[in-house]
């Protein structure tokens, strides 16, 4: 009768131990299945996002100089027509991420600054110079020079930046949705981002 309690007691050790064991193994698959679909998701919003914009400005140039004790002046000018596009970008193949398993947190570490480029088209009509103030190369590079940070204050004053940073909330707000459906918790810069504590 020993025996047989004592085999029973063994046997039912066994069985416990086995689903024991089961179980944590599903939870180990069930972990791993979700940190790689974590880690894909966040591969796939490792891509550039550009936002597009078309800038127009124009302006007049004019240039004086004096010769003979002030006596004799020699003038240039020139009427300087811009058109240019501009992209803001930011690429998130840049981004910096952390996953703990232990904890089921994701930590969003890095999030690239965006980068502005602008590509001008620059004419110029009615150029008016004198012989002894002609139109040199330092002079168009004075204009380019201009044109460049007239058209970085115009792009800041308008919302090409602003519609960049929602493109790029966006994006992130896909690694966000699917951390919370799995029941892990993803962190920015030091807080956790929920609906009360939005990413930016």
């Amino acid at each position: 009768m020993r025996n047989i309690f004592l085999g029973a007691i063994i046997t039912l050790m066994i069985v416990f131990g086995l689903r024991y064991f089961e179980h944590t193994k599903d939870n180990r698959n069930q972990l791993k299945a979700n940190t790689a679909l974590i880690e894909k998701e966040i591969k796939n919003v490792g891509k550039l996002i550009v936002t597009e914009g078309s800038f127009a400005e124009v302006f007049t140039y004019e240039d004086s100089k004096e010769f003979y004790v002030d006596i004799f002046t020699s003038s240039k000018k020139a009427l300087v027509v811009v058109n240019a596009k501009a992209t803001v970008s930011y690429d998130l193949s840049k981004i910096v991420t952390q996953i703990d398993e232990a904890t089921k947190t994701v930590y969003i570490t890095n999030i690239p600054e965006p980068e502005l480029d602008i590509n001008p088209n620059i004419e110029y009509y009615d150029v008016q110079q004198d012989y002894f103030n002609p139109f040199e190369a330092k002079d168009y590079n004075l204009i380019k020079e201009r044109i460049e940070v007239g058209l970085q204050k115009k792009i800041k004053e308008s919302d090409l930046y602003t519609n960049a940073q929602n493109r790029l909330i966006s994006e992130l707000t896909n690694i966000y949705v699917l951390t919370y459906s799995l029941g892990w918790t993803l962190h920015y810069n030091g807080n956790v981002v929920n609906e009360k504590n939005p990413l930016f």
